[in-house]
């Protein structure tokens, strides 16, 4: 049996791209010829027809990008608000991922705790049907993180410096021994993770690192030797490839950087104008590329 950590790595090092790309189908980014913009004056009455065009979109983005990545990410978000049509489409996402070798990294920060917390895994880590991965919240202690683990060839995301502009609300409170809250909440994973190592020597536990904030990136990297991250905040929030390079090792291990917009609706931007909205898919090829090369050419390998 193989731990989750090892295979994404191992995966990660056959393609030599440490990306991850974000499924978040923004449906007013979308290309027209692909939804129809007159589906979205009333969403409610056409949900099974903005769903297939997201199934269609998200399919061609896969093969497009397939090459670049060994990891894709749907935000379950974008999918639930459009209710069973909209989980349909982010199953046969799942399916159509995993017919093209790829890893899926279920974005849905979910928890909660015991049997409750069992039921989420077994719901989005069904063995046969579900993701390889999932985030989740860890702020309920480690009773809702261990359920998510206890299939080895699975793994969790725990939220821990994330990469919004408000994280420090709660994340940067200051606590009575001088650590802030997140800095407790990373020695507690990285505690907790040392159960669940496999011979990369990083966990099924993972963490979840914004790009936004390199300075703490850096220190949870030492802080946490062990725990492999996930790094969003890449691209459209600001991070660059100098800003993400602290997360990883002399191996060039321990993290992947994850862009969902950049990526998908590539296409919008000037430097891809060339290949209009018709050829969305080829143009989001090339930003995978681009960011796969961007970030190998930071580390020193």
């Amino acid at each position: 049996m193989k731990y989750f950590i090892d295979n994404l790595i191992e995966k990660i090092e056959v393609k030599n791209s440490r990306i991850c790309v974000g499924l978040d189908p923004h449906l007013n980014l979308m290309p027209t010829s692909i939804l129809d913009p007159e589906l979205l004056k009333n969403i409610e009455a056409n949900h099974r027809e903005i769903a297939a065009a997201i199934l269609e979109f998200n399919q061609e983005i896969i093969t497009a990008v397939a090459d670049h990545t060994a990891v894709v990410k749907p935000q379950m978000a974008f999918y639930e608000k459009l209710g069973t049509a909209g989980m349909e489409a982010l199953w046969e996402t799942i399916y159509y991922a995993r017919e093209k070798g790829l890893l899926i990294l279920l974005d849905g920060k979910r928890n909660d705790i015991g049997s409750t917390a069992k039921a989420y895994a077994e719901a989005y880590l069904n063995i046969d049907s579900g993701a390889d991965s999932l985030t989740i919240n860890p702020y309920l202690g480690r009773d809702g993180i261990t359920p998510f683990l206890e299939d080895k060839t699975k793994g969790a995301f725990a939220l821990l410096k994330t990469s919004n502009p408000s994280s420090g609300d709660i994340q940067d409170l200051k606590l009575a021994n001088g650590k802030k809250v997140y800095e407790e909440v990373a020695l507690f994973l990285g505690r907790t993770a040392e159960k669940y190592k496999g011979q990369s020597g990083y966990s099924n536990l993972a963490a979840v690192v914004g790009a936004t904030y390199p300075r703490e990136l850096a220190q949870l990297r030492t802080l946490t030797p062990s725990l492999f991250f996930l790094i969003p905040g890449y691209g459209a929030q600001g991070g660059g490839a100098e800003d993400v390079k602290a997360a990883f090792d002399k191996e060039g291990r321990g993290a992947v950087i994850n862009s969902s917009r950049g990526i998908n609706f590539a296409y919008r931007k000037d430097e891809y104008k060339e290949f209009g909205a018709k050829n969305f898919a080829d143009a989001a090829a090339l930003a995978a590329k681009k960011m796969k090369e961007d970030i190998n050419s930071v580390l020193d390998l």
